[in-house]
């Protein structure tokens, strides 16, 4: 009796081991999942959007304001939420969203969600994704404090289906034949997940990208996203150590500083990439077909002298700019940059403090860049420290950031193009207006006369019948 009993204790026990065995093999390939699923959410950089603006704000929560030609969209809450979040959403649901821009109740979204490059995400990292939303992350039971509201006609979210009937693509992503597993998976970085060309590839007059100029650069609201095709004119002279370097920190010494929407890349995404991810991109980057853009035109003349006791008299002390009407770029530049940047715009020797004698943000095509920096200042998380620069916008009027800015692209570029008061105004207020924008009026009146004389010509077509 006492040997039997022992044969079944011995039985269950090995019942309980074999039947555990699954349900942890299966626990760990759900969190191999879940992880995978964040890392693809970084590389995506879904949480740039997806956040709350203040310092404490949770993980997806939404809120966060794109600035966009057509009004400011709110980044919804993608936290597993089922009331104001996605918590509901099924996983075709979900893929729709992510691939498509249609909700789970139907709505077209904007192409702010860049769904135009999230097309080609294989399934596989969309059942990852998918698992690590629902599964990895914490679900905030709060609505964004702020909502979409476009002015009309962008405000009715069914023009999109014309718009995504001309432009979107439901192509499946394609590896090229021949190429090399990196070569691969740097242009599933760069075309899908990091969706680069939807900052750095012009748009035509519709707002979609110029597939025939792809990643030659383009305006991005205030800001210019630079030419990264191989070319002189763009990232030809940067070698891919460089591109890997700049993707991790933000900076790349005597060629580049990471700023704007550039710069939350770099602090969301970027950093956190593995090295041979950022490799692939950079092998990919490398070879993709050149095109040549515009640069500034370089004087051949030393820029003048500038008289430093005449600088150091001037008022431009930091804390006097909000109260002068000052508008002699060289005291700007004395009172405000100087400090960091150096007289001569040296920087420092550790390039804590960049150089302005060779940086792309001075030399660039247009003063974009430039003016936007000295506008609203930068601050940057990179793998390899935090950079804060002031913003000057409230204490210099446009008149003065134009001033200074002039001053620096002479001084500090050679370009003797003077940046004027009516393109800082510009950038300042979100950049060039596009042509759909400016011309919506009379394209949905156009369009309502189109519908109309349909309407009259079937009409006539059936009393004739």
């Amino acid at each position: 009796m006492d040997m039997h009993f022992k044969f079944l204790t011995a039985a269950a026990l090995m019942a309980g081991l074999y039947g555990a065995i699954p349900a942890q093999a299966a626990d760990t390939s759900t969190n191999e999942l879940i992880k995978r699923g964040e890392y693809i959410a970084i590389a995506a950089d879904c949480g740039a959007c997806h956040r709350q603006t203040h310092e404490d704000g949770k993980p997806y929560a939404g809120g966060y304001a794109i600035d966009s030609p057509m009004g400011r969209i709110i980044a919804s809450n993608i936290t597993p939420s089922k009331q104001f979040g996605i918590g509901s959403y099924t996983e075709k649901q979900f893929a729709d969203a992510v691939r498509k821009g249609v909700a789970a109740d139907g709505r077209n979204l904007y192409p702010a969600m860049p769904y135009t490059a999230f097309h080609g995400m294989t399934d596989d990292d969309i059942h990852a994704l998918y698992v690590y939303f629902m599964q990895g992350v914490k679900p905030v039971d709060d609505a964004a404090e702020d909502k979409t509201q476009l002015g009309f006609p962008f405000n009715i979210r069914q023009i999109m289906w014309g718009w995504n009937l001309l432009y979107r693509s439901d192509k499946p992503f394609e590896n090229l034949k021949g190429g090399s597993v990196e070569l691969n998976r740097g242009k599933y970085l760069v075309d899908v997940l990091g969706h680069c060309g939807t900052c750095h590839t012009p748009r035509n007059m519709m707002m979609a990208e110029e597939n025939d100029k792809y990643l030659s650069g383009g305006p991005l609201g205030g800001w210019y996203a630079p030419n990264i095709t191989p070319d002189k004119s763009g990232i030809g002279d940067w070698s891919g150590k460089e591109i890997v370097t700049y993707l991790k920190t933000g900076h790349v010494a005597g060629k580049a500083q990471a700023a704007g929407p550039m710069g939350e890349a770099v602090e969301h995404s970027f950093r956190y990439l593995s090295d041979d991810d950022l490799n692939a991109i950079a092998v990919w980057l490398k070879q993709v077909p050149a095109i040549t853009t515009s640069v500034a035109e370089v004087s051949k003349e030393a820029p003048a002298q500038t008289d430093i006791n005449r600088v150091i008299s001037g008022q431009g002390s930091q804390s006097s700019l909000a109260d002068s009407s000052g508008t002699d770029g060289a005291v700007l530049y004395n009172g405000a940059c100087a400090s960091c940047h150096g007289i001569e715009g040296q920087g420092t020797k550790d390039n804590f403090y960049p150089s302005l004698t060779s940086n792309s943000a001075v030399s660039g095509p247009t003063a974009q860049n430039l003016v936007m920096a000295v506008s609203e200042g930068l601050h940057r998380k990179g793998s390899d420290s935090d950079v804060s620069m002031p913003a000057f916008g409230q204490q210099m009027s446009n008149a003065q950031i134009a001033a200074v800015s002039s001053y620096v692209r002479s001084q500090f570029g050679h370009i003797k193009e003077p940046v004027t008061v009516d393109q800082v105004n510009t950038w300042r207020s979100g950049g060039e207006v596009p042509f759909i924008v400016r011309y919506v009026n009379y394209l949905t009146g156009g369009g309502a006369f189109i519908i109309l004389l349909v309407l009259f010509g079937l009409l006539r077509l059936r009393k004739k019948k």
